[in-house]
């Protein structure tokens, strides 16, 4: 064992439970199943564990069905998502956290090779569901609810489906021919995009299609205003737009210096993309300092690694042609950025606002029963139901983070309400399980077993094409990624209980169907609970038995 597992291990806790009871026992041992804290992290309701132990025993197309049980789009989000799950996965403070991202890439890509499908899971139900926007909430949403038996149409105000996924995300960290075909597997299960089509009168069209229910996700295209005074203004664009054009093939003119104002992960992308086009110097700047920017740590490391100067504690008060007056800020106490009344100045040939952005909802305004937040987002329930009776919303365009895995969380939940209230029901998720740290696993085995690195394109390489930066792991690393679980909180039957126990009071029950107590043997001596290394097994008192 190496010195740094030797480090972490914990003994066995023998002083809690005692070793040994005597004639009468105080306490029993119980399997129980424990929430792993991936599982409780991923926004769209992922059962990781469980598609990871599949990934384990080689069972890769069933993983995959069991993945998409919960998301429509792996390929997507192996690449794009921030992996929540992974910043608590307990295997953290041992040799590093699971590389789930990487494992759910992997199956969503050998999906597409392979050509797997899903069917739908219930007969058609005769409903029709009307869908506003085909961003990743809105195709969530359909999947879901075409898997339940409905019939969706989407209607999309752009020319082509994906939404800020296509259009605010660029190509090096999403390629568009994986979103294609996730997006086509949808429309195989019967949803029908219509293109072009903006709805302006959600009520009209709602009857106009006999749509029984409707799902609004029209996501954040708008970029935020801000007023820099400017005498001679450069050229000027906002974030979205200047992404949205160069995923377009519409290059803008730039010049050769580019200032990006914001420090989000629009910022880093649009500084990045910037590069791609042909800036020489791309340069961002924010008002507050790094360890308080809104932008993953990851994407200001390769923004920097790629050649992006980042200004830090500056914030744009005045424009003169290409010279930006800037003032020096400080961060205060609370961690907010306050004026020092210094200023210095700063050459830039266009300037790109990267300061967030809002949703277009004012089509919603003649709604009866909808209400919005002073900014613009609408307000629904815990069922994402609007205060529109049959009107759910979702995405950008409610309170809430937003991140694409978000967004398709949003649309899995809307369509489970929206199924339940279309057969006159309600829709009651099951009860968690309670929720198992590090602390309460005993990792007694060697683990070491570090993660398996993506491979990356070199950094010259980066700044002179949109290709794909991280590659995909292989099934072997997938394989051995996977295996790396600890299987937190659920029996993964390694028979540590069944060998340890010294009265054999513990039953094999066969291969997945675990274990049993005879506890006319068992003297509650704790030695399955101590041993046990994913906390399957708690300790009870006898009188709550």
């Amino acid at each position: 064992m190496s010195k740094k597992t030797a480090d972490i291990t914990r003994p066995a806790d023998l002083s809690r439970h005692g070793q040994g009871t005597g004639p009468v026992r105080s306490q029993r041992p119980v399997y129980e199943d424990f929430l792993p804290p991936c599982n409780n992290a991923c926004p769209a309701g992922e059962n990781i564990q469980a598609w990871l132990a599949l990934v384990q025993a080689g069972k890769y197309q069933q993983a995959w069905q069991t993945l998409m049980r919960d998301n429509p789009l792996p390929a997507v989000h192996g690449r794009v998502c921030y992996h929540p799950c992974e910043s608590q996965c307990n295997r953290e403070p041992l040799d590093g956290e699971v590389s789930i991202h990487a494992v759910e890439r992997f199956l969503g890509d050998l999906a597409l090779t392979e050509g797997w499908q899903v069917e739908p899971d219930l007969p058609p139900s005769g409903k029709r569901v009307l869908i506003v926007g085909a961003g990743p909430s809105g195709l969530s949403a359909a999947y879901h609810l075409a898997r339940l038996g409905h019939q969706v149409v989407i209607y999309e105000a752009g020319p082509i489906a994906g939404g800020m996924m296509r259009f605010g995300i660029p190509a090096y960290r999403l390629p568009r021919q994986e979103l294609d075909r996730e997006i086509n597997r949808i429309k195989a299960l019967g949803v029908d995009i219509v293109l072009n089509r903006k709805v302006d009168n959600l009520l009209a069209d709602k009857q106009e299609g006999r749509f029984d229910a409707v799902f609004v996700a029209v996501g954040a295209h708008l970029s935020k205003r801000i007023d820099i005074p400017a005498r001679d203004a450069p050229k000027m664009l906002d974030a979205v737009t200047f992404l949205r054009q160069a995923a377009s093939g519409e290059i803008p003119q730039l010049g050769r210096r580019v200032a990006i104002y914001g420090g989000g992960n629009t910022a880093m992308d649009a500084a990045r993309t910037a590069k791609r086009l042909g800036a020489e110097e791309a340069l961002i700047i924010y008002r507050r300092d790094r360890e308080h920017m809104p932008a993953h740590a990851f994407e200001a490391d390769e923004a920097i690694e790629e050649g992006v100067k980042i200004t830090w504690l500056r914030s744009i008060k005045e424009v003169d042609g290409t010279t930006f007056k800037v003032e020096i800020m400080e961060i205060d106490e609370n961690g907010r950025a306050k004026p020092t009344g210094r200023y210095e100045t700063l050459e830039a040939d266009a300037l790109i606002l990267a300061i967030g952005q809002d949703t277009d909802t004012g089509f919603l305004g003649e709604v009866p029963g909808i209400e919005f937040k002073s900014d613009g987002t609408v307000i629904v329930d815990s069922g994402m139901q609007t205060g529109a009776t049959g009107v759910f919303a979702g995405g950008d365009m409610v309170p809430s983070e937003r991140t694409v895995t978000v967004a398709v969380g949003h649309g899995k939940k809307a369509a489970r309400h929206i199924d339940a209230w279309l057969r006159g029901e309600r829709y009651g998720p099951a009860k968690k399980h309670p929720l198992v740290n590090y602390d309460q696993l005993h990792i007694w085995y060697n683990t070491d077993a570090e993660q398996k690195a993506q491979n990356q394109l070199p950094v010259k390489q980066r700044s002179e094409t949109f290709d794909e930066i991280v590659a995909g792991l292989s099934a072997v690393d997938a394989t051995f990624e996977a295996q790396r679980c600890f299987s937190c909180g659920n029996c993964f039957e390694c028979d540590g209980c069944y060998g340890a126990c010294p009265e054999n009071a513990i039953i094999k029950l066969g291969p997945g169907k675990r274990y049993r107590y005879d506890y006319d043997l068992c003297t509650g001596c704790a030695v399955c609970f101590e041993q046990c290394p994913c906390h399957a097994i708690e300790m009870i008192p006898e009188e709550e038995a």
